[in-house]
């Protein structure tokens, strides 16, 4: 029986739990977000305590649900798992099929959190394909991954950043998909062919260089990991040969909407 007496914990335990149990039955999740990275980067572990991710907040718990991604091809096999280790369908997405199609919603029995389904595809501000590379890491989606999926973020708040700077922290660079390791080709093939992204992760790391360096609770030398590793990221993004597509869309720059509109139907 879940309680809120540890709650970070708790996610965390029920997190790797719910990824357990999946592989167990043959189902392929990885987590993704900020537990992913919690659960990453576990040997800095007191750096998210020191960066205060929320702040002078006092709320309960740091997290309020579980994010995790699975192959479409495994979609049928969803509902009948969670309700397997006591989950129920969200109510009302499981009436509405354009959100029951996108992504799946299941609530904890004691109400502590709910777990959001993706498949195949991360679909935000940008879209962030991640099929065939779930394989790659465990228990969680890998680090350059998780590094992606907050940099797509167009309106990237706080609490995101001192994830990425956590994440960068406790990573090296490099170019393999090794479980310690930030693969800089991933990152810097993939935004050679999209614009939009490249624009808004660009952006975001530039601003994520700016916080680490103006940020009192960093020491010097989380400062100068972090600010070098977002140095090299950047050069590696600079020095990958761009499509053409991207040098056509690339003359447009922000004239035209380079991002999706997120809908925050059921998000917490």
């Amino acid at each position: 029986m879940l309680t809120m007496a540890k709650p970070t914990e708790l996610f965390l335990n029920e997190a790797l739990n719910i990824v357990n149990e999946a592989e167990k039955r043959s189902i392929r999740l990885r987590l993704m977000g900020a537990l992913a990275i919690r659960i990453s980067s576990a040997n800095f572990g007191d750096l998210h305590a020191k960066l205060q991710r929320l702040g002078a907040s006092s709320v309960t718990s740091e997290f309020t649900d579980i994010d995790v991604i699975g192959y479409g091809t495994q979609r049928s096999r969803m509902e009948a798992f969670f309700k397997s280790i006591n989950y129920s369908p969200h109510p009302q997405a499981r009436r509405l099929p354009y959100i029951w199609s996108d992504r799946h919603m299941y609530l904890n029995p004691e109400g502590l959190c709910h777990v959001d389904v993706f498949f195949d595809k991360l679909e935000m501000s940008h879209t962030l394909d991640l099929r065939g590379r779930l394989e790659l890491s465990y228990p969680t989606i890998t680090a350059a991954d998780l590094l992606l999926e907050k940099m797509q973020i167009l309106r990237i708040n706080e609490k995101d950043i001192k994830d990425s700077v956590v994440l960068l922290r406790s990573h090296k660079l490099g170019e393999d998909e090794s479980k310690e390791c930030i693969n800089l080709k991933r990152i810097a093939t993939l935004l050679a062919s999209d614009w939009g992204f490249w624009y808004t992760v660009t952006t975001n790391l530039a601003k994520t260089r700016d916080f680490a360096n103006e940020y009192g609770p960093l020491s010097a030398e989380d400062k100068q990991d972090v600010t070098t590793k977002i140095n090299r990221i950047l050069q590696a993004i600079e020095n990958q040969p761009k499509t053409l597509n991207f040098n056509m869309r690339a003359k447009i720059g922000t004239k035209k909407k380079w991002y999706n509109d997120v809908d925050e139907t059921f998000r917490t």
